[in-house]
């Protein structure tokens, strides 16, 4: 039986998994990511280790690596990555170098997007925006059955684009990013303001130390009731529904998926998401809306879409 390995690569965690053809998610692995503030080795290494376990010392067909990054049209370097210390690197290459198989790039949005068109949550719609919420946003257009990626490569960074002028800096070197109010650190940063102004059950569950604070930990208290935790997804999905509003006045989508860790928390997210999309949406009374669903694989939507994407290469 043929080994195919989806490894996405995000600001705090590198998840690897075997896929089998039809998406199932079997064996996986996780490790921390350094940051960006590291050298791309200590990040290499990690994806090694990830998919070493994973492999468990089977020989491997391919490994596809979803990257949360500005990745070029050819998908061999990453040129630019807000949360990971690739600034230009030729990381296809050198990778399949150091594993010894065949290994694919891109984008980890574009990546999630191929999962849910062909096994997911867009399966038989031929144009659709994706909308990843991790750390940071990530984004991707499919028109006509095809993830549309722009001259550069580039197409659908959709967190980099300003909502807030002079607003909060953000990673990337800009301010007022979108990202910077609907992504995960969005939902911790929120939660964390309010530790010690009223009672929540985060207390208990980060130990009283705000630094170790997580958005599991926010969505699993949540999910509770916890009045802190729904207060910051109300803030985040609020102004996710902005953004996406933002969005389909651009592109006029019959489909809005939303992936990426954050989407883990379903409706809690989603539902204040769709309230603003219809309360900002220029026309919301004289059009129809897109339905904003959560994606079928959800966090795991870059691996399967990694996967996907070697297999195909």
């Amino acid at each position: 039986m043929s080994l195919h390995i989806g490894v996405d690569v995000g600001g705090t965690k590198v998840l690897a998994a075997e896929v089998e053809a039809d998406g199932t998610v079997r064996r996986t692995a996780r490790r921390a990511t350094p940051g960006r503030r590291v050298d791309a080795a200590l990040v290499e290494q990690a994806l090694t280790e990830a998919v070493a376990e994973v492999a468990g010392g089977r020989p491997v067909d391919g490994v596809g690596l979803a990257a949360a990054g500005f990745v070029d049209a050819a998908r061999e370097r990453v040129v630019f990555a807000p949360h990971l210390p690739w600034q230009g690197d030729d990381v296809r290459r050198r990778l399949a170098e150091r594993w010894g198989t065949t290994v694919a790039l891109d984008n980890d949005a574009n990546c999630a997007a191929l999962a849910e068109s062909a096994l997911g949550a867009a399966v038989g719609v031929e144009d659709f925006l994706l909308v990843t919420m991790g750390t940071g946003i990530g984004g991707a257009v499919l028109l006509g059955g095809r993830v549309r990626r722009g001259r550069n490569g580039m197409a659908g960074e959709f967190g980099h684009t300003q909502v807030v002028p002079d607003g909060r800096p953000c990673e990337c070197g800009g301010a007022g990013c979108w990202e910077q109010y609907a992504s995960g650190n969005a939902l911790v940063r929120h939660a964390r303001s309010r530790l010690g102004q009223e009672p929540t059950v985060l207390e208990g569950l980060c130990g009283g130390d705000p630094d170790a604070l997580v958005g599991p930990m926010v969505t699993e208290a949540a999910a509770g009731g916890d009045a802190v935790a729904l207060a910051a997804f109300a803030s985040v999905g609020d102004w996710l529904g902005v953004g996406i509003a933002n969005l389909v006045a651009s592109f006029d989508p019959p489909l809005v998926v939303v992936g990426g860790g954050v989407s883990a928390a379903g409706d809690l997210l989603l539902e204040p998401a769709r309230r603003a999309l219809a309360r900002s949406l220029v026309g919301a009374p004289h059009r129809s809306l897109p339905p904003v669903v959560r994606a079928r694989f959800g966090p795991e939507a870059g691996v399967v879409g990694g996967a996907l994407l070697v297999r195909g290469r």
